[in-house]
Parts: C-alpha cells; sequence; structure tokens
C-alpha cells in the first residue's frame, strides 16, 4: 500500500489509524508550537536579565564593537549601560512573546523583536572573530564566540515561525 492509498481508517505504518496519527500528528504539533513560544521567551528573558550583569556586558563587549550595526551604542553608552539597555529589549521582547499566547498583537510585536535580534546576533558570525584559525580558519568555528552564536541561526527560525504564527493569528481575529 502506498501513501497515496492510505485512506481515514487503514492503519498506518500498520500500528495506527489514519485518523488517530492525524490526532496525534495535531497533539505533537501544538505541544511543539507552545513549547516554541515559551522556550524561545525564556531564553531571551534569562539571557536578557543576564545582560545587568558585570560579567555578561564584559563578555558582549567584544561582539558588540565587531558588529557595524551596533557598535555605536558604546559612543552613546557605557559597556555597561550598552548591556543594560540590550538586555532590557530582551526581556520586553521576551514578556511579549509570552503575553502572545493570549494576545495575538503583543506574540506580533514579540516575534518581530525576537526576529531582529536574532538576525542581529547571526550578523556576529560574519563580524567577530569566530572562526578558529588553528583548525584552518572557515568552517572551522571557535567554541567562543563561534558555536556559541550559532544556536542563533535556530533561534531565528523559531522567531520567524512566531511571526507568521502571530501574523496569521492578528488576521483572523478581524
Amino acid at each position: 500500500m502506498t501513501a497515496t492509498n492510505v485512506t481515514e481508517s487503514s492503519p498506518l505504518f500498520g500500528l495506527v489509524t489514519h485518523q488517530d496519527a492525524t490526532a496525534l500528528g495535531e497533539k505533537i504539533w501544538t505541544i511543539g508550537h507552545h513549547g516554541l513560544r515559551f522556550t524561545t521567551a525564556t531564553v531571551l528573558g534569562w539571557i536578557g536579565a543576564m545582560k545587568f550583569t558585570a560579567y555578561e556586558a564584559g563578555a558582549i563587549q567584544g561582539l558588540v564593537q565587531s558588529s557595524p550595526l551596533i557598535s555605536w551604542l558604546y559612543n552613546l553608552f557605557s559597556v555597561r549601560g550598552a548591556s543594560v539597555l540590550i538586555g532590557t529589549i530582551e526581556i520586553v521582547t521576551a514578556a511579549l512573546i509570552l503575553l502572545g499566547a493570549k494576545f495575538p498583537k503583543a506574540a506580533l510585536a514579540g516575534a518581530i523583536s525576537a526576529v531582529f535580534t536574532f538576525l542581529l546576533t547571526a550578523s556576529f558570525l560574519l563580524t567577530a572573530p569566530v572562526w578558529e584559525q588553528s583548525l584552518g580558519g572557515f568552517p572551522a568555528l571557535s567554541v567562543l564566540p563561534g558555536q556559541f552564536l550559532l544556536k542563533d541561526i535556530v533561534l531565528l527560525a523559531a522567531a520567524v515561525f512566531l511571526a507568521g504564527d502571530a501574523l496569521k493569528r492578528v488576521t483572523d481575529e478581524k
């Protein structure tokens, strides 16, 4: 039997009916969808809160300085002040994503902010010294900051998904 011949009552993979598999798929999708929302918010909120410490302000200094997009922050703020500003944006973004579970417009604002946040941090892969020279450079990523930043491309994809979902929810409200 081919996949195109599966009917509503025929077994799928010989274990469950097509209808049961569809219902299970919906439940798994819902869990994954909410999990993506809450884990993205958790990462943003936690990392944002860390930006209020001197330790984290110093840890991001090289990344911020190497970025043509945000290095100007150090012309306006101290290292600690710039870190607090970045952390505040990340915490507000996390809060909007969490509020977005109930309020689609908050979800959209938070997801768009997250998209910009992760586009910016993913851009550090192009601007910061992330290639391990002892291994020949590209494509060998250094542990810090290279491999640390690599997760941001996955978080960017999560933010894009959440933005699309929120936009759909906002337009469905009308």
